[in-house]
């Protein structure tokens, strides 16, 4: 039920970001404690997305393989996970500092409360994009303990990030949305317009990875990193088409990994080799 992807792409900002704040690789405990907390967080997410979603799931033929429509996992067992799941991340707040820990029952409200936003927004992408930009947020707060300007950049990098990439995952449930009552913005604006929203979204992202750049003061390898990532959203929006989303798997699950991972492996390496 819980693919490793779902964790991908966010925990390669966490990591950045923890790297960006202390300068440094934070202790090994600070990063094993993160890295649970992202997967309990993710976690949790999906299994509560999959419990809430299990009725829509059943009647979308793209879905009605996932493990509850499917027989594999009934809803009292995905209930249980969901709040096993939660309760990792906030005891791994705990076992940060103080304020991740005092913070960690709004990113849950946040990282669960995306799943229910379909029913009554077209902004839902946006929601999704907010439970994930907590990310780098709450690994800055983990190391440092504080609220600073340069997290919350890059913090907005990742929510515009998301909000542009699931607008292109929901291209294939457009005419489902609609039969469903459920909303989004492909549902509401059609597949092509959409795809204007998602590219605008994607330059906003590039605006404020350049933001971020600019204010944590890092070098040429970040800046390259930013001209790659800014090339791979590029070459994402050329595989998927209004009326063509034979290319969209590779374009959502590969491209995006490449872009977090790649971006988050030369963001580290510009801190370490100019510390």
């Amino acid at each position: 039920m819980i693919k490793i992807e779902h964790t991908i792409f966010a925990l390669p900002f966490a990591l950045m970001g923890a790297v960006v704040a202390e300068k440094r690789i934070p202790p090994i405990p600070s990063l094993l404690w993160i890295i649970v907390a992202m997967v309990g967080a993710r976690s949790a997410a999906m299994a509560f997305n999959r419990l809430v979603d299990a009725d829509h799931d059943a009647v979308n033929p793209r879905t009605k393989m996932r493990a509850i429509p499917a027989g594999l996992l009934t809803k009292t067992q995905v209930g249980i996970f969901t709040i096993l799941a939660s309760a990792l991340l906030v005891l791994a707040a705990w076992k940060l500092n103080r304020l991740a820990f005092e913070l960690s029952p709004i990113a849950l409200i946040c990282a669960l409360g995306y799943s229910v936003t379909k029913r009554f927004t077209v902004f839902s992408h946006a929601f999704l994009g907010l439970a994930l930009s907590i990310a780098p947020m709450g690994a800055w707060i983990a190391v440092t303990g504080k609220f600073q300007d340069a997290p919350m950049l890059l913090a907005a990098a990742v929510l515009f990030w998301l909000f542009g990439f699931d607008i292109i995952y929901a291209l294939q449930d457009t005419e489902f949305d609609r039969q469903f009552g459920l909303h989004s913005i492909p549902a509401k604006l059609g597949n092509a317009k959409a795809l204007i929203v998602s590219r605008f979204a994607h330059v906003v992202m590039i605006v404020f990875l350049i933001a971020f750049g600019i204010t944590a003061h890092l070098h040429s390898i970040y800046w390259i990193a930013v001209t790659l990532v800014a090339g791979l959203v590029c070459y994402e929006h050329s595989l998927v088409k209004a009326d063509d989303l034979s290319k969209l798997n590779f374009a959502f699950f590969n491209l995006n990994g490449y872009i977090s991972s790649g971006l988050a492996i030369l963001t580290i390496a510009d801190v370490l080799l100019w510390k």
